[in-house]
């Protein structure tokens, strides 16, 4: 299959979807390079994976710094001699309402969501330019295509990350550079995001929503999978992944 040799950056591959991606693209053959800020969850999951056959390696990585993201590169590059994928996934969700007024997370939501996918698009651009080849793969929402009260800011970091992809699929198609693009939408998936809400109203709500229809982040990992695999010629610039419980 496609996938197997693939070299495969994923951030926020800590917990989640970023470790169920991992585990299924190394059970698949890929080489993947993880990503997060927290190393004893990177190092444990990097042992399931090599100890079930699998190759990968590991950094602690802070995706709002670009200095990291270009180190994450150069250790793809080291190790498996280059990179076809990256995953941009990290993210977090502290929801509140505007008027909240809670504007570090609102800061932080940007940093991370937004600027931190454009630093990950910044590190593998120029090698995706030259090998005119290469796939961006990134984690929005939702909230990314819907108004939800409660998530404006992170709907709205989720909004731009639509327009940027769909902007460099177009960009790449006129500059013949081949560089395919995804963008994933998941809905109420099971994960630790909801842990980093900030208002108790908006956690309680989700948080039932979530107890209610929330599915495996395995779901997420298919997906990824799924527009991987596909052969040079063929973009899948979007998912939407739903519950089926979810209205």
């Amino acid at each position: 299959m496609a996938v197997q040799n693939k070299v495969v950056i994923i951030t926020g591959a800590s917990s989640g979807i970023g470790a169920a991606t991992a585990r299924l693209l190394a059970q698949n053959g890929a080489k993947v390079v993880l990503a997060a800020r927290r190393e004893s969850q990177l190092q444990q999951l990097q042992q399931q994976i090599t100890q079930s056959g699998g190759e990968a390696v590991y950094q602690v990585t802070d995706v709002r710094q670009p200095e990291e993201m270009h180190a994450l590169v150069e250790l793809a590059k080291k190790h498996f001699q280059g990179v076809d994928v990256i995953f941009n996934n990290a993210g977090i969700m502290p929801n509140s309402p505007i008027s909240a007024l809670q504007t570090n997370d609102w800061n932080n939501m940007i940093d991370i969501n937004l600027k931190g996918v454009l630093n990950g698009i910044a590190a593998v651009m120029p090698i995706f330019a030259k090998q005119k080849s290469g796939h961006i793969i990134t984690t929005s929402s939702i909230a990314g295509l819907k108004s939800f009260m409660g998530c404006g800011v992170y709907g709205a970091t989720k909004f731009a990350v639509r327009n940027l992809m769909e902007v460099i699929r177009q960009e790449s198609a006129t500059e013949q550079t081949n560089i395919r693009t995804t963008t994933l939408y998941p809905a109420a998936i099971n994960t630790e995001l909801l842990q980093s809400i900030s208002d108790a109203n908006v956690l309680q709500s989700m948080t039932q929503l979530y107890n209610q229809v929330g599915i495996s982040p395995d779901a997420i990992s298919r997906a990824v999978n799924f527009a991987i695999e596909q052969p040079e010629d063929t973009n899948i610039s979007e998912l939407t992944i739903y519950p089926t419980k979810q209205a």
